[in-house]
């Protein structure tokens, strides 16, 4: 599901607080959120020490938020944030945030980027490597010998350009600087 995050800043002693409106947030995302200030505050070069930052998640069709798959969006989320500006509406983003800024890799980005889809998206990031999937799919020949009926089941690969399968523009991107870029930050 897509999610809309709200990023506040506001003066004050260096609080991250979260409004979780009735969802119930896994430690990982509570340790992505906590990343994510963290990277903003050195791509920014502003010290959040005197700031209180409150994270929402609004307009969620869900009870659970889990994974840390959000870590790079809630990093360019909070950088917009630190620069008092708004991020493209019809770009959206997937991948965890590493301490150095860099994406990393996250599971389920052919159902993601087919949900970025639905609700507008143009432009799908994700993190480098996944921009094609592979799956392998069973494959069953079976042969008759007088009266058995033996069966092999093999598997083959098959590589799935993730762009091309459900319709939107993925691009793949290694670290937060570089996924800036297509947020216009």
């Amino acid at each position: 599901v897509t999610t809309l995050l709200k990023v506040d800043l506001k003066p004050g002693n260096g609080k991250t607080l979260v409004d979780i409106n009735q969802l119930l947030f896994w430690v990982d995302t509570q340790q992505s959120i906590q990343l994510a200030k963290k990277v903003a505050e050195e791509v920014t070069g502003k010290d959040l020490s005197k700031f209180d930052i409150s994270y929402s998640i609004e307009d969620v069709n869900a009870s659970i938020i889990g994974g840390p798959s959000a870590g790079a969006a809630l990093t360019l989320a909070t950088i917009a944030a630190i620069e008092g500006k708004t991020l493209k509406k019809d770009v959206m983003i997937t991948g965890t945030i590493n301490p150095d800024g860099s994406i990393g890799p996250v599971g389920g980005i052919l159902a993601k980027a087919k949900a970025a889809k639905e609700v507008g998206a143009r432009t799908f990031l994700v993190p480098k490597g996944q921009g094609t999937q592979v799956n392998y799919v069973p494959k069953e020949s079976c042969e008759k010998i007088g009266y058995f009926t033996f069966c092999k089941i093999t598997y083959e690969k098959e590589v799935v350009n993730v762009g091309k399968s459900i319709g939107i523009n993925v691009v793949e991107v290694s670290d937060i600087k570089e996924a800036m870029k297509y947020f216009e930050l």
